[in-house]
């Protein structure tokens, strides 16, 4: 894949990204849709990337009982996007449950189905003091993945610093998809977890995601062009 990056398209309305997309020159590049935008604007917008040629990760980290996760995305399955996830925390049988709806409400292609283990907003401090989580992070990443593939999904979403580690205990054919990256210029914002593309690349990511290191740049362009060169180079 020459452009393993999904840029995350963390607006407001459809027209708030319609106008980025535009004046940057983004048309087809691979987009993240989060819970702002598509809670606003729902399939319409989903629809109006795909006319415009850019495959989707639809990010809504679906977590509830197994169910109403099936239901949840046998609907989802039918908006023909590339990724789509749920919690790995919600356990095995939701997970499988969510593969299930998935499979039976796809049309033509099943998006691949990912499992977040720990957000990278999160470190070890918040993992034992407030979630009285007691293991090592990456022990509590690493048991999480392993977790996801036994149930049946492609891969997780885990920050750049784990995808050794899961690539060791689930192959390396299991996805890794490695939000919380930023330019080494940039600030880490409300990430805690984070990594530059280089070394993204280095520790053996699949695929990025990149938000305000780009979305939020006086030359949007330019940064991206930077992630691009810097992962070609690493």
């Amino acid at each position: 894949m020459n452009k393993p990056f999904y840029l995350a398209l963390d607006f407001r309305t459809a027209d708030d990204v319609k106008t980025f997309i535009s004046a940057n020159d983004f048309y087809g590049v691979p987009v993240k849709v989060g819970m702002e935008l598509f809670y606003r604007e729902g399939r319409p917008m989903i629809d109006w990337l795909k006319q415009h040629d850019h495959p989707i990760f639809l990010d809504l980290k679906l977590h509830d009982i197994p169910t109403t996760v099936e239901k949840a995305m046998y609907n989802l399955g039918s908006l023909g996007v590339d990724i789509v996830n749920v919690h790995a925390s919600g356990g095995s049988e939701m997970i499988i449950a969510a593969k299930r709806g998935l499979e039976a409400g796809s049309v033509n292609k099943v998006p691949k189905l990912i499992a977040v283990t720990i957000l990278t907003s999160m470190d070890e401090n918040v993992l034992h003091k407030e979630l009285n989580i007691q293991q090592p992070l990456n022990v509590a990443v690493e048991r999480l993945a392993l977790l996801t593939k036994e149930s049946g999904a492609d891969g997780v979403v885990c920050s750049a610093h784990e995808v050794e580690r899961i690539k060791k205990v689930c192959g390396n054919s299991f996805l890794t998809v490695t939000p919380g990256i930023r330019l080494s210029d940039s600030s880490q914002n409300d990430q805690k977890r984070v990594a530059t593309p280089t070394l993204a690349k280095q520790k053996g990511a699949d695929l990025l995601v990149i938000g305000r290191s780009v979305t939020q740049a006086t030359n949007p362009q330019k940064n991206y062009q930077r992630v691009m060169e810097e992962w070609n180079h690493a």
